[in-house]
C-alpha cells in the first residue's frame, strides 16, 4: 500500500494515514459510502498504534523530503 503525507496538513501523519488507509479498505472491500465495519474499525486502530513510532519517524522524513520507509501493511 502506497500513502502520502501532506506536509503543509495541520492533521497528524498518523491520523493522515488512518483516513487514507480507512479509504482504500472502504473502496476495495464495501460498497461506496458504508461505514468500516467495528471489528476492521478496531484493527486499523491496533495497526497505527502499533506502528505509531514508524509513523512519527516517517511524517519526520517526509517533511524534510526525505524518502519515507515501507511500514508492514495490515494483516
Amino acid at each position: 500500500m502506497k500513502y502520502s503525507i501532506d506536509t503543509n496538513s495541520t492533521k497528524k501523519a498518523y491520523i493522515q494515514i488512518y483516513e487514507q488507509l480507512r479509504r482504500d479498505i472502504i473502496n476495495c472491500l464495501y460498497k461506496y459510502g458504508e461505514k468500516l465495519p467495528s471489528k476492521q474499525h478496531k484493527l486499523v486502530l491496533a495497526w497505527i498504534e502499533i506502528h505509531k513510532e514508524e509513523l512519527i519517524a516517517n511524517w519526520k522524513l517526509a517533511q524534510y523530503g526525505e524518502a519515507m520507509f515501507k511500514i508492514d501493511p495490515l494483516k
